[in-house]
This record gives C-alpha cells, structure tokens and sequence, in this order.
C-alpha cells in the first residue's frame, strides 16, 4: 500500500440541510476545503463521526458517492463500513468498490460483544468477500468490542488488511501488536490525546475527527513530529491543540463539536442528527475560547 495511509485522515462531517436531509452541495464545499485549504492527507466519509449509525443505507451510500466524485483522487477516500451483520457489510463494501473507493473503515459489530473468535471470523469473512484494502478500527467504547492484540496479528495474514486504527487510549497495546506482527500491518492514531506518544514510536497515520475544524492543525503538527522530525516544534503546537483533542475525546460529543465549530468558523454544515443533539451552551463556550487560540 506504500504511503496511502500515512498523514491525516479526517473523519468527514456528513452536512445536512435545514430539513435534516444530506446536503450534497454543503457537503462537497466541507471537502473542497478539507483537501484544497487544510491540505488533508485523505478523507474518511461515513465513520462515527459521520453518523453513520444514524444515516440510511441509501444516505450512506449517497455520503460515500459524493466524496469519491468530489476528490476525483486527489487524496484516498477510506469509507466507513460498519454494519452490525457479517453479510451487511460486504455488501457496503462490495458496492463502495464500485464506486471507486481506496478503501474502507470498519468497526466490530456493535452490540454483540464478540468474543475474539467471532472478531476473527468477522474481519477474515470481510477480507475473502472484498478486493479492497481494510482499516481494521478498534474502538471497544462504541462497539463493546476489544480486538486484542494476538487477533490483530491473527488477521495481519490477509493481505487486504492493511491498518489497524487504535483507538483504545492504552500505549502498551501498540507496543504489544508490533511486537507480534511487525510491520505486515499500519498503525493508525485513533486517540487524538495519544497523537505525539504514537508518532514517537513510529506511528505515521492519524485519522482524527478534530481535523474536520483544526484540519491545518492537524497536519501542521503531523508534519513537524513525523515529517520533520521537529518534537520540540511539535510539543508546542501540541499543547495549544491539546484542550481541543481533550474535549473532543473527554465529552463524547465529538459530532456536535465538530458541527459547533465549523459554525463558528464560519462553514456550517447543520445540526447534528436526531437523538445526537446540539453542543451545549457551555460545550460551545468552552470550544469558542480553544479555537480562538488557534
């Protein structure tokens, strides 16, 4: 895959109109911007943040179609496909590659609780049913799901499975999965408040969903730790970017924060989608102060 997952991935936004209805224009400018401006290093469409869970399989697809025509290959397009059935999400998979995606994003099943044989079962059924490339995303805080580090390398033998989001906060678990499977998988950042330990040890991708507002930021500091290789530079770019990545990961909130701020930045692209519901007033006061720091 060489350097397709290297850089700053942003965990795209869905927009939608004053009807609640995906807002294709809206939607399109948000990634004009991201890529043209912020100089992202590719886009992920349909992930949590993209409320996936809350979207329709035609909206999704829809989602998906529209950033893969409006990037036209400018930079990857990694697309979220998780579903809660094995079945569901080969089928997105399937018609995703169709559409020209560089790959996809998937989460364990969430609400099973998969006991590692079944995540195994899971991910190596995905990766016999689909030519694409797989990011492996574990994040047991949503799914219930912990993909350990033996399964990880279990997995690392398909070749399609390329990168391994961690999003679970624990360092020892990247240490740990290199031990055991080397380089035959990437490292991505999941955890916006571990970015510099991950970059200091080797990690070299970051998907992040505060980048969707501090997406020159975001490469900016990815460009002085890994590409530079500039810590100190880094360091103090980190810690004005630090209250951000804290509130985004602390609060929970990252889709009404994200929204929240492209507000306040001038780029709306609507309201968060039903039960997900507005930042709070003091959320949107404590993100107003950080982003005027920036």
């Amino acid at each position: 895959m060489g350097n397709k997952y290297k850089g700053v991935f942003t965990v795209l936004c869905t927009a939608f109109d004053e009807n609640g209805k995906v807002d294709e224009v809206v939607l399109r400018r948000h990634i004009r911007w991201l890529v043209d401006d912020c100089k992202v290093d590719g886009l992920i469409p349909c992930g949590s943040t993209g409320e996936f869970a809350f979207l329709t399989e035609q909206e999704r697809k829809k989602v998906v179609g529209i950033t893969v025509d409006e990037v036209k290959k400018q930079v990857p397009v990694i697309a979220g496909s998780a579903a809660c059935a094995t079945a569901e999400v080969i089928e997105y998979a399937q018609y995703y590659q169709e559409l020209g995606v560089d790959g996809v994003m998937i989460v364990p099943s969430y609400y099973g609780h998969l006991n590692q044989n079944e995540l195994y079962y899971h991910f190596s059924t995905i990766a016999k049913n689909t030519g694409l490339p797989i990011v492996v995303y574990n994040n047991p805080g949503t799914s219930g799901s912990d993909i350990l580090p033996a399964t990880i390398a279990r997995l690392a033998e398909f070749d399609n499975i390329v990168a391994l989001k961690e999003s679970t906060g624990i360092m020892q678990r990247v240490v740990d999965i290199r031990l055991l499977v080397g380089n035959r998988i990437e490292l991505l950042c999941g955890c916006d408040t571990l970015t510099m330990e991950m970059f200091s040890v080797g990690v070299e991708g970051w998907i992040a969903a505060p980048a969707n507002v501090a997406g020159k930021q975001c490469r900016q500091l990815y460009g002085l730790m890994v590409e530079q290789k500039n810590p100190q530079a880094a360091w103090d770019l980190y810690k004005k970017l630090r209250p951000l990545f804290d509130l985004f990961e602390n609060s929970g909130q990252y889709v009404a924060l994200a929204k929240a701020g492209l507000e306040m930045l001038g780029r709306p692209v609507g309201l968060p989608r039903k039960p997900l519901l507005p930042a709070s007033n003091e959320l949107r006061t404590e993100l107003k102060a950080i982003l005027d720091t920036l």
